[in-house]
């Protein structure tokens, strides 16, 4: 499980890692310190309350209850506790060695806080030598060269470019890549993670940079093939934190991977039980906002599309889109956004994705879409909603109407397929039911719904296929191609069609009835009639 969880989120994953105290009455902020300086990778816990992971600012925040009688500070095998009975001081600083600095002292002393233009105007020697050899060093990609000159600058000029810590950041990605042991590597990215907060102090873009510090943090972090499940866990929620924070202050803004990354990770969190559902269905509708104004502005957007993509798969694999989550947060959403047609829109695709096509939630989206705008999808949903209600010859009508209006060829690879569904159950029409599976197919050869659904319109049409009970029996070499074909296809149907195949490779010619018509094992064989399909001859 724990390698599982891990790989997914190498991929992008992130998750909170406060967890909420029942009794939580009081919270309790604070700088961690180590060596006089803020110290980052210390887990604070708080007696009755919640954990924290400390940044490279050392800070942290907890909730405790009013009765709580210690924190604790843990760094690697160092565990200290610190009485707080009787202090109702909520800002509570803590040095493992006993130096807590004077606030405001030492953390920008003998820092040059002016800008680039405004050093080499005044002809800063150090600055314009290190600078010059730093970006030509770096150029040449000669980044252990460049590195005394660049810490320089990093220490000394933090405002001086951004440039310092984009390609400071590309250095030690770069050590990383190329060390040996974990260790090494673990030193490296807490070096990027520093390198991120400094460029958040500097030059702000808060948003932005959390973004790309969660997303580093994930990709390197998760490389560690020997991390304990408490130790991962601690690498989700922490990753969680800026990712969530990230999203809330970019907002549209959002780089739409990061997006993705985020959700994987809820779903991970979720399956740990550390996030309820009621969160994985609030994060998924936030990024698909997100995404939806992206491609509302540029409706040519490949990375937002792809990112959409992925995001309903995560979503829709979570476990947490079931029809009483979905109904319960739409319920009031629909009521005041009823007349937002992007809205109704990806509400009733989650509806239809969970299931949740017979609610009255579903009925009541679905006939508002179509008055708003009667497109193909509109349509669709009507299809669906008449099908439920019991009454197919409108449900016929809606889903004709639906295949017409629809120029979107993956929306329009399902109208096909669920018509063939519905012309094969509902009118029996085997013919015209196969049609519009191969239509289907001819947009996706490996839908494997639509090559399932072939197979069954087969073997349902081998009972009045022949007179001869030899021609019937054919019928099932092709009706089993189909099956594999599905198995083949997708993961999806793969147990359901390798089922399906053993139970109707039963009913093939037996090898007597073969040689009597003179078919050999392994050679072509073609199923006439309106069937008319090229099999091979077994037994």
């Amino acid at each position: 499980m724990k390698t599982i969880l891990r790989k997914s989120v190498l991929i992008g994953i992130a998750i909170t890692f406060t967890v909420i105290g029942a009794n939580a009455q009081r919270i309790i902020t604070g700088t961690v310190y180590r060596e006089g300086k803020p110290a980052a990778g210390v887990v604070v816990e708080g007696h009755k309350g919640t954990n924290y992971y400390t940044s490279f600012d050392g800070k942290y925040k907890i909730q405790a209850d009013k009765k709580s009688k210690w924190i604790k500070f843990t760094y690697a095998d160092d565990m200290r506790k610190l009485n707080i009975e009787g202090n109702t001081n909520n800002v509570i600083d803590f040095s493992f060695d006993g130096k807590i600095p004077v606030k405001g002292a030492g953390e920008d002393k003998g820092v040059n806080l002016k800008s680039a233009q405004e050093l080499m105007k005044g002809q800063n020697k150090e600055f314009m030598n290190d600078l010059s050899l730093y970006a030509e060093f770096y150029k040449q990609k000669e980044y252990k060269s460049a590195l005394p000159h660049w810490k320089n600058l990093f220490d000394k000029y933090p405002k001086s470019t951004s440039n310092i810590y984009i390609h400071g950041v590309k250095m030690y990605e770069s050590f990383l890549r190329k060390a040996t042991s974990w260790e090494e590597k673990e030193k490296y990215i807490d070096k990027m993670m520093e390198i991120y907060d400094r460029r958040i102090k500097y030059f702000d873009h808060k948003g932005y940079v959390l973004g790309r510090k969660g997303t580093d943090w994930f990709k390197y972090k998760l490389m560690n093939e020997k991390i304990t499940p408490e130790e991962l866990k601690k690498v989700y929620k922490k990753g969680y934190e800026w990712l969530d924070e990230s999203i809330k202050l970019q907002g549209d803004k959002s780089e739409v991977p990061i997006l993705v990354v985020f959700m994987q990770v809820t779903k991970q969190l979720f399956k740990l039980g550390e996030l309820s559902k009621e969160t994985v269905v609030k994060n998924y509708e936030t990024c698909n906002n997100i995404i939806n104004a992206a491609l509302k502005k540029d409706p040519a957007n490949e990375k937002a599309k792809l990112s959409q993509t992925a995001i309903e798969q995560v979503f829709g694999t979570s476990g947490a889109a079931d029809c009483e989550a979905l109904v319960s947060m739409y319920t009031p959403q629909f009521a005041e956004r009823s007349g937002d047609i992007e809205f109704v829109k990806s509400m009733l695709r989650r509806l239809n994705q969970a299931g949740c096509n017979e609610s009255p939630l579903f009925e009541q989206g679905a006939e508002q879409m179509y008055e708003l705008n009667p497109s193909g999808e509109a349509a669709f949903n009507m299809a669906r909603m008449f099908l439920k209600k019991g009454d197919p010859q409108k449900a016929k009508q809606y889903y004709q109407q639906a295949m017409k209006l629809e120029t979107d060829q993956s929306l329009l690879e399902n109208y096909y397929y669920e018509f063939a569904a519905f012309m094969f159950a509902q009118e029996k029409n085997l013919p015209e039911a196969r049609s519009y599976a191969r239509k289907a197919l001819a947009i996706n050869p490996k839908n494997c719904k639509a090559l399932m659904l072939i197979g069954d319109i087969y073997v349902a049409a081998s009972r009045a296929f022949s007179d001869d009970n030899f021609e019937r029996s054919t019928v099932f070499w092709v009706a089993v191609d189909y099956f594999n074909r599905a198995r083949s296809a997708d993961s999806d149907c793969a147990a359901d069609a390798a089922s399906k195949a053993a139970t109707y490779r039963a009913y093939f010619p037996n090898k007597e009835t073969g040689f009597f018509n003179g078919l050999e094992e392994g050679k072509n064989y073609q199923v006439k009639g309106w069937i008319n399909e090229t099999t091979k001859v077994r037994y």
